[in-house]
C-alpha cells in the first residue's frame, strides 16, 4: 500500500478511530509513555500520532512533537489537544519515511501502532533512528508476527487482506531491527490476548572510522 492510499485509508478511520480502538489499546499507551522514562526537558516524537490517543499520558515537563500523515487524524488530534490544555505538545503533518526533521532531534522517539502500516518500514526505523540522539529511547508497540509455525502461517494468509485494511500481520520484530542501531532492553506483551509487544530499545548509533554507521546487534 502506498503513502496515499495509507492516508485515504485512515482519514476515513478518523471519525470511527477512537471508539473501536481508544479502550482496547489504552493500557499499551500508557505502558509505553511509563517506559519512556522521560525526564523534565526532554524532547519526544510520536510517530503516527493519529487523533492523539496517548498525549494525556505524557508529563507536561516535556516537549511533545507527533506527525501522522492523515489530515484526518491530526485534526481529530488538535482537538483532543485544545480539550485537554496539552500545550506543551505540537502536531504536523509529515511522511514518517522521509521527516524533515535534523538528525538527533529527540531524546525519546513512540512508535505505536506504526511499523506494520507504513508502506516501508524500513525507511521508518531509519528515520527515527536518524532523529533520535545517541543513547536515546525508541519504542515500538506494535503487533509482530508469532513465533509459532501455525499462528505464522494464518498470520502470512490473512496479511493481503489486512493490508487492504491499513496494516500487516506478517512482519517479524526480528526483521523490524535487522541492520539497525538498536539493542532491545525491554519486551513484554500488551493489550487484550497479549497478542501485541511493547518493545524498548535504546538508540546505540555510532560512527566509524570510515564515516559508516556502526551496527550493533539486538537482544530480541
Amino acid at each position: 500500500m502506498d503513502a496515499a492510499k495509507v492516508e485515504r485509508v485512515y482519514s476515513s478511520y478518523a471519525k470511527v478511530y477512537d471508539h473501536i480502538f481508544g479502550k482496547i489499546f489504552h493500557d499499551g499507551r500508557e505502558h509505553a509513555v511509563r517506559h519512556l522514562n522521560l525526564s523534565p526537558g526532554e524532547r519526544v516524537l510520536e510517530v503516527g500520532v493519529g487523533t492523539g490517543l496517548g498525549l494525556p499520558s505524557y508529563p507536561r515537563s516535556c516537549e511533545i512533537v507527533g506527525i501522522d500523515l492523515s489530515d484526518g487524524m491530526l485534526n481529530k488530534c488538535r482537538q483532543r489537544i485544545d480539550v485537554y490544555g496539552l500545550k506543551q505538545v505540537k502536531v504536523m503533518r509529515m511522511d514518517a519515511g522521509a521527516m524533515e526533521f535534523a538528525d538527533d532531534s529527540f531524546d525519546a522517539v513512540m512508535a505505536a501502532y506504526v511499523v506494520t502500516a507504513v508502506p516501508d518500514y524500513r525507511k521508518v526505523m531509519l528515520e527515527m533512528i536518524r532523529v533520535c540522539k545517541p543513547g536515546g529511547r525508541i519504542i515500538l508497540l506494535n503487533h509482530f508476527s508469532n513465533g509459532n509455525p501455525l499462528i505464522a502461517a494464518i498470520e502470512k494468509v490473512i496479511s493481503p487482506l489486512c493490508k487492504q485494511l491499513g496494516w500487516r500481520t506478517d512482519l517479524s520484530l526480528a526483521s523490524v531491527l535487522d541492520g539497525t542501531h538498536l539493542t532491545v532492553i525491554h519486551k513484554q506483551k500488551v493489550n487484550p490476548f497479549r497478542i501485541w509487544h511493547l518493545v524498548k530499545c535504546v538508540n546505540h548509533k555510532s560512527v566509524n572510522g570510515n564515516g559508516q554507521p556502526h551496527s550493533h546487534n539486538a537482544l530480541i
